[in-house]
C-alpha cells in the first residue's frame, strides 16, 4: 500500500536573505562606522562557520581612540552568531594555545580589552603575538616538545582559529595587516540602539547561528577551494584577508557580492591611508620630503627638520628626541642601491667638514619603502585662460634647489663651499 503522507522537504536557505537578516541583527544593538563596516561584519560572522573551506582566517578587529565606543557590544553581538565562541579579556598563551589546538572543538575567540596586552601601555607579549599571527593560517602552527615514553620529541600544534578583537588605540602591525579593522567611535545623540538584553536577545541571535550553520553545510562543497574575483588595487596581504569574505558574499548571491567588493576596497584603502608604518619607513619618508631633491644634507640639518615636523614622532623617542647617533642607527638598517648600509658621509662645508646623507644613498631604499609621490596633474591653457608665458627657471624654483639637468652623486668634499647653507648643499 502507498504511504499517502508527502515526503518531508526542506526549503534551501537563500543565502542573501540570510545575511541581511544577520545584519538587521546587528543593527539593532551597533553603530558601526560605516555601511562597509556592516558588510565586512556580516561576512566575518558567516565565514567563522566555514573555516576549513579557507587558507587563513582574518581577525576582526574592533578599534577606538576613546572607552566607551560600541567595541564590547560588536562583540558581545557577534558571540550569538559564531560557533563555539570563547570570551576573554585576559588569556595566557598556553591556555590559547589548548583552547585553539583541538580542531574538533575548535573555538572562536573574542578578545575583549587587547590593548592591555598591546596597547602603550602595555609591555607587549611576543609569544601571544605569534600565536595569533600563527593562527591566521589553515597550516600555521606551533612547535613544542612532547614526552615519548624516555624521549622528548618536537611535535607542531595547529593553532588556525577565528579570532576577534577589540580595544583601544592600534595593535602590532603584524596583526593590523592581518585584520578586518573596523574603526569604531562614541554614538552621537541621534544614533540609537536597542538595549541587547542576553536573556531575550541572545536567543534570537542563536536562531540566526543556527540557519547560519546549515547554510554553511549547504555551500561547503561549492565554497572551497575558491578565488573569488578582488577589487582593482586589492592584492597581497590584503587579498588574503578578503578572500574568505567575498566568497562567503559570492556564495550567498543577491547584492552581496557586489556590496561586498565596495566595502572591501572602501576598508582596504582606509588601512592603507591610517597605516602609519614601521618608524623606520616613516624616517625614510619624512627624509625624502626634506630632501625635496637637494643632493646632500648635513646630519645636523637633517635633525633641525626632523624634530620640526609637526605631527611626526622624531621629538619624542622612547621619552629622547632623535639625535645623530640614533639616525645613523636607524638608517644603517637600510642599503644603498650597492648593497651596502646607508651610512653618514663626509661632506665639506668651508674649511669644515660634517657628517652627512647623500640622496643617492638613500634613492633605492626611498623606491623599495615608500609609496610613491602622487603626480601632479599637467595644467593645459584654454581659451579662456590662457597658458602664463614662460619665465626664467630660477624664477620658479627656489635657488636652494638645483634647477639645471640631474647630476650625479658629488664627492665627498665638493668644490664649491660657497653653495652651503647651513649645512645644505645644492649643484646646479
Amino acid at each position: 500500500m502507498t504511504d499517502p503522507t508527502p515526503p518531508h522537504t526542506t526549503t534551501p536557505e537563500d543565502g542573501a536573505a540570510l545575511l541581511d537578516a544577520v545584519e538587521a541583527h546587528h543593527r539593532r544593538f551597533n553603530v558601526f562606522p560605516s555601511e562597509a563596516a556592516y558588510v565586512a561584519v556580516v561576512l566575518w560572522d558567516a565565514h567563522a562557520h566555514l573555516m576549513d573551506c579557507f587558507e587563513a582566517t582574518p581577525r576582526l578587529a574592533f578599534l577606538s581612540p576613546e572607552p566607551a565606543s560600541g567595541k564590547t557590544r560588536a562583540l558581545e553581538i557577534v558571540e550569538t552568531l559564531v560557533p563555539r565562541p570563547i570570551v576573554t579579556v585576559d588569556i595566557s598563551p598556553s591556555a590559547l594555545f589548548r583552547s585553539v589546538s583541538d580542531g574538533d572543538t575548535r573555538p572562536t575567540v573574542l578578545f575583549d580589552e587587547i590593548d592591555t596586552v598591546f596597547g602603550a601601555a602595555a609591555s607587549g607579549n611576543e609569544e601571544l603575538r605569534g600565536l595569533i599571527n600563527a593562527g591566521y593560517r589553515r597550516t600555521g602552527g606551533i612547535f613544542r616538545t612532547v614526552r615519548d615514553g624516555e624521549n622528548h620529541v618536537v611535535q607542531k600544534f595547529p593553532v588556525y582559529a577565528a579570532l576577534a578583537m577589540g580595544g583601544l588605540g592600534d595593535l602590532p602591525d603584524t596583526i593590523m595587516s592581518r585584520a578586518v579593522i573596523i574603526r569604531m567611535r562614541r554614538r552621537a545623540p541621534n544614533e540609537t540602539v536597542e538595549q541587547f538584553r542576553q536573556r531575550t536577545n541572545e536567543p534570537e541571535g542563536h536562531a540566526l547561528r543556527d540557519r547560519l550553520a546549515a547554510w554553511a553545510d549547504t555551500i561547503r562543497e561549492r565554497i572551497e577551494g575558491a578565488f573569488p574575483e578582488m577589487p582593482d588595487g586589492v592584492a597581497d596581504r590584503s587579498a588574503d584577508v578578503w578572500e574568505p569574505l567575498l566568497a562567503v558574499a559570492d556564495a550567498a548571491g543577491g547584492h552581496w557580492p557586489a556590496r561586498a567588493r565596495v566595502a572591501c576596497l572602501e576598508l582596504v584603502n582606509a588601512a592603507k591611508a591610517n597605516d602609519k608604518g614601521s618608524v623606520g619607513i616613516r624616517l625614510l619618508a619624512d627624509l625624502r620630503e626634506i630632501f625635496n631633491g637637494a643632493e646632500r644634507l648635513t646630519s645636523a640639518v637633517i635633525i633641525e627638520r626632523l624634530t620640526g615636523m609637526d605631527d611626526a614622532p622624531w621629538v619624542d623617542l622612547d621619552g629622547r628626541p632623535l639625535n645623530t647617533r640614533s639616525l645613523s642607527k636607524m638608517l644603517g638598517e637600510y642599503v644603498t642601491a650597492a648593497n651596502e648600509r646607508i651610512r653618514p658621509r663626509n661632506i665639506k662645508i668651508g674649511t669644515a667638514v660634517a657628517k652627512g646623507y647623500y640622496a643617492a644613498d638613500l634613492n633605492d631604499a626611498w623606491t623599495r619603502y615608500c609609496p610613491p609621490i602622487p603626480e601632479t596633474p599637467a595644467t593645459t591653457a584654454t581659451p579662456a585662460t590662457p597658458a602664463t608665458p614662460a619665465t626664467p627657471a630660477t624664477a620658479q624654483v627656489r635657488a636652494l634647489f638645483p634647477v639645471a639637468e640631474p647630476v650625479a652623486v658629488a664627492d665627498e668634499n665638493p668644490p664649491d663651499p660657497a653653495a652651503a647653507d647651513h649645512g645644505l648643499i645644492t649643484v646646479g
